[in-house]
């Protein structure tokens, strides 16, 4: 073979290789993208719209713990964080799940920067081969309940333990000096003292409960605010006569508020009994009213001791006393403001409070006014 068509041959060859590399380098192009892409995973369309109605929080979380799908109540509840669990105790748990495939509960408490601590209850629970659903209920309302409930159920137990006791140490007096009238009469006196103070507590304490229903009121009337008034301080006056405390009446007479008479004339004559027991003998009480923007003030002035400041958020709490050493000599239950609070809310209105520490304090109940129509006016004006 000659030398020319050696190169010939050899030149086509170096042709045919090349093709076939070029050829070869199409098909492994065409191939790589003729294969599908990783798709991510898919939240089933049912599972999806459940979530979206759910009260709850709600998380579905990637193998790769990314999360895919959440709830609006999750992302308020501080759950997630961008695509991840903002908790590193769920984490754990997702991965438990992803484990072995079973469902499991706990009950945790979340706490960020700045944010109070909630108290949650989780489920994490499988969702197909890849997903791990969560669900989180925020529980810390329920636990602020219970824990009030334990403390007013300890708070009553304890109250209602001092006048029992003293009624029964006093029975045992009475038994042993039964040959002393003097003596008897003393002990008879306080063992009266005793039982009205217990039945006070009781039945503030069944009026507390009543109110803490949140019921609305079932049959409002239009409620006179000077026969309230007056009732308050009557009933006060046997306290203020002892104490030579003067009480003193004024303002707009002849305003109506609206709502529930029992309720209104419970508030004002707590708010006017806390201010004749904590005020000095010798001084005095003054009960105002007027009309603003279609509610009646009715405002409690006394001369007594006074709220410190970083005391004044408290004195609304069921059994708090601004200086309980005072309340054996007052007699006061702890329970007075908290039914004044609640009477407010009820009623739609509010009670404030401006006290300085030796000066006194100002109590003002807030409740929307009742007005008298036209017609009504017009009947009561005919002969």
């Amino acid at each position: 073979m000659d030398p020319t068509t050696q190169a010939f041959l050899a030149a086509l060859l170096g042709a045919v290789v090349a093709s076939c590399a070029v050829l070869a380098w199409h098909v492994s192009d065409r191939q790589q993208h003729r294969r599908a892409p990783i798709e991510p995973p898919v939240v089933p369309p049912e599972v999806a719209t459940v979530l979206s109605v759910l009260r709850s929080s709600a998380v579905i979380i990637d193998v790769d713990d990314t999360v895919v799908k959440a709830s609006a109540p999750a992302y308020a509840l501080g759950l997630v964080r961008g695509t991840a669990l903002n908790s590193d105790e769920l984490a754990d748990l997702v991965h438990q799940v992803r484990r072995d495939g079973q469902i499991r509960e706990t009950e945790l408490v979340m706490s960020r920067p700045g944010v109070p601590a909630r108290h949650v209850t989780a489920r994490v629970a499988p969702l197909g081969s890849r997903l791990v659903l969560v669900l989180v209920e925020d529980r810390t309302r329920e636990r602020r309940v219970e824990a009030v409930r334990r403390d007013f159920v300890a708070n009553v137990s304890h109250e209602l333990k001092t006048p029992v006791g003293a009624i029964r140490v006093l029975a045992d007096a009475v038994t042993e000096a039964s040959d002393d009238p003097e003596a008897v009469r003393r002990f008879a006196g306080r063992m009266l003292t005793e039982s009205d103070r217990l039945t006070q507590l009781v039945q503030q304490i069944i009026e507390l409960s009543r109110l803490q229903g949140d019921e609305p009121l079932e049959h409002p009337v239009a409620v006179d605010v000077d026969k309230v008034i007056a009732t308050a301080v009557d009933t006060s006056a046997i306290d203020a006569t002892r104490k030579n405390i003067s009480v003193v009446t004024g303002g707009t007479p002849g305003l109506y508020v609206f709502g529930s008479e029992d309720q209104v004339n419970a508030a004002v004559t707590n708010l006017v009994s806390n201010a004749v027991t904590y005020s000095d003998p010798g001084s005095s009480v003054t009960v105002t009213t007027r009309a603003d923007a279609g509610a009646v003030e009715i405002s409690v002035v006394d001369q007594g001791i006074g709220i410190p400041q970083d005391e004044i958020d408290r004195i609304f709490e069921r059994f708090y006393r601004v200086d309980p050493a005072r309340h054996r000599s007052t007699g006061g239950t702890g329970l007075g403001l908290s039914i004044v609070k609640h009477v407010a809310a009820t009623h739609g209105g509010e009670v404030r409070v401006w006290s300085k520490e030796g000066q006194g304090s100002t109590f003002t109940l807030t409740l929307p006014q009742h007005q008298p129509s036209v017609a009504a006016n017009q009947q009561e004006d005919r002969p």
